[in-house]
């Protein structure tokens, strides 16, 4: 079920960061061989999201790499918008993805493939990146397209069924300013087509019956484009430790704006602990078709109540530890660590009402916030 595509976002995308950014390659440089098996988990707002997570990289001849992964997300929902709505769930949803990158000189090709399964919605997404190192190495541009398929479906509903098609461009650059100093910045462009909201999401409207409104299903356009710029700085101090600050500013079609603001301290203890400790704000503006009450049924064409679309803004603060090691009596396992990682998240709505107090006045019902936890343990080993 599709209710806590955001909630999983969230868990996926923290997750997916923590295993995938570390492999990211130098450049002129292939990744290094390596495994990383990981755990993660979120709790918040009444969903539980958690699952095993394996990525696998393998390098020949250092022109050739690839990489597998495989992902799973358990999903246990009792959010706001099921109780109000529908009952609890549970599902899970499984994710497989394959990957080639070439070397050639000073540029980098690399394509890669997913499919993402549950039981009412389908993914098939292929990438293709390129990527070249100019002006001595120092400057590395990369331009990236992506295109997904996705199949959407209603359990309990046969007949219905749709599609969504989606395509986003991006562009990439990384500066090395001196020694110390790396400065990066890109753009991304998202364009979907199809069908855009959740198939079990439901509007309200105020309705004379003794609850004060009813329901009626959500409806959203049909089309999306959203674009997203992100700037980054990374600033290496004399005592190995690290300052990160990134700045992310996105807008789109359906009227929503959203600025976020992250910054991190890297600090090594020694030679082989790694603690790191960041904070992230996330402010944003509601979808032009948003609402929490609307004055009548069949208001507007266009019709939301999904709290993701509301105004709304979250604080996550989040810490690390890592450790190497080396493990005896495996001669085939040149090093290896194990990371845990942190974050605790508080989301506040500015226009979603929490309902589930019963017989106040529909429009005066307490705000709705939530606080969410997510937990990453994983395991890397170089070969």
């Amino acid at each position: 079920m599709q209710l806590n595509r955001i909630a999983r976002g969230i868990a996926a995308a923290l997750a997916a960061g923590w295993l995938l950014c570390p492999a990211l390659s130098i450049a002129g440089v292939l990744p290094e061989d390596r495994a990383d098996l990981m755990y993660h988990y979120y709790d918040g707002g009444g969903v539980r999201i958690d699952g095993p997570s394996l990525l696998v990289r393998k390098k020949f001849a250092e022109k050739y790499a690839v990489n597998a992964s495989y992902y799973v997300d358990m999903v246990s929902s009792a959010s706001i918008d099921v109780i109000t709505t529908a009952s609890p769930y549970q599902e899970e949803r499984t994710q497989y993805g394959l990957g080639f990158e070439y070397l050639r000189g000073k540029v980098t090709y690399a394509a890669s493939f997913s499919n993402s399964k549950e039981n009412d919605y389908d993914a098939d997404t292929a990438s293709f990146s390129i990527s070249q190192d100019m002006f001595g190495d120092l400057t590395t541009v990369q331009l990236s397209f992506s295109r997904g398929k996705d199949d959407v479906t209603r359990r309990g509903d046969p007949l219905f069924g749709d599609k969504v098609d989606r395509h986003i461009y991006g562009i990439d650059v990384s500066q090395i300013v001196s020694k110390k100093l790396i400065l990066g910045a890109s753009w991304e462009t998202t364009t979907e087509e199809g069908f855009l909201n959740n198939p079990y999401r439901r509007v309200r409207y105020v309705d004379a019956v003794p609850l004060g409104y009813s329901y009626e299903f959500e409806r959203y356009p049909r089309t999306r484009t959203g674009n997203a710029l992100a700037l980054r700085a990374r600033y290496y101090l004399h005592y190995r430790a690290a300052l990160q600050g990134d700045y992310r500013w996105y807008n789109d079609t359906w009227g929503i704006d959203a600025n976020t603001f992250e910054i991190a301290y890297t600090q090594p203890i020694g030679d082989r602990l790694m603690f790191d400790v960041h904070f992230r704000y996330y402010m944003q503006g509601a979808a032009d078709f948003y609402s929490d009450l609307f004055p009548r049924a069949n208001f507007q064409n266009f019709l939301a109540r999904d709290k993701e679309l509301a105004t709304m803004d979250s604080q996550t603060l989040g810490f690390g530890v890592g450790y190497e090691f080396n493990v005896p009596r495996v001669e085939f396992i040149q090093k290896a660590t194990v990371n845990l990682k942190y974050d605790f998240i508080r989301f506040n709505y500015d226009d979603f009402r929490d309902l589930r107090p019963i017989g106040l006045t529909p429009g005066t019902e307490p705000l709705y916030s939530f606080d969410a936890n997510v937990i990453r343990l994983f395991f890397s080993g170089w070969f």
